[in-house]
């Protein structure tokens, strides 16, 4: 029986874990803020690739601790104290992995299906959130944003990772991600992108229709 795709391109949080932005909202609530203004504070128009101290820490150009400082000095600006850290120390203290998720990814590598990992991450947090879930069992690559010195949405990321697993099609390759225009950008370069909610069950129904993985 012929498969759909040859690959399956997963981003990390969001997808495996819950989102960043879940505790990030609690954050801006505990405070008191509003969450629009506060998100543009601390990670920029993230569904935009700009000059933001979060955006190029991701790409890898600044260390934590300099992106840190100017987020501080933007949120001291502007009457608020935005903090990184403290997102990362309510992240910590969460139960982030979605177990239903690393099964899933589990079924596929056992079908035998290539498997990557798109991310947008930060050079500093490599240990830890690979140390999540099982990456080097379970993934063939990881194509880490702050290594490579580009971040979705860019589309050359997402070329990068057909290109370093083999030259494969866009066409033959599935991506799951938690933000909409990442999965747009992919989505533009023909690649069959699938968005995961908050809730991602339903986003796993749809990629194991697609694959033709039983539940």
């Amino acid at each position: 029986m012929s498969r759909p795709v040859d690959l399956v391109l997963f981003d990390f949080g969001g997808v495996f874990t819950e989102s960043p932005f879940f505790f990030f909202v609690g954050m801006a609530r505990d405070l008191g803020v509003d969450i629009q203004q506060f998100a543009e504070l601390m990670f920029g128009a993230y569904h935009l690739d700009t000059d933001h101290p979060w955006h190029q820490l991701e790409r890898g150009e600044i260390t934590f601790d300099h992106a840190r400082e100017e987020i501080l000095a933007l949120g001291k600006a502007s009457g608020m104290a935005v903090d990184p850290m403290d997102l990362l120390v309510r992240m910590a203290g969460g139960n982030l992995v979605r177990d239903t998720m690393v099964q899933t990814l589990r079924d596929i590598k056992a079908a035998g299906y290539a498997t990557a990992i798109i991310t947008n991450n930060v050079r500093e947090f490599r240990d830890g959130w690979r140390g999540l879930i099982p990456v080097d069992e379970l993934i063939d690559r990881v194509f880490d944003s702050s290594e490579l010195g580009v971040r979705k949405p860019d589309p050359a990321i997402y070329q990068l990772a057909l290109s370093g697993m083999g030259g494969v099609s866009p066409g033959r390759a599935v991506f799951l991600d938690d933000v909409e225009q990442n999965v747009l950008s992919s989505r533009d370069l023909g690649i069959h992108a699938i968005q995961v909610p908050d809730d991602p069950e339903a986003a796993i129904r749809e990629l194991r229709e697609l694959l033709k993985l039983t539940q």
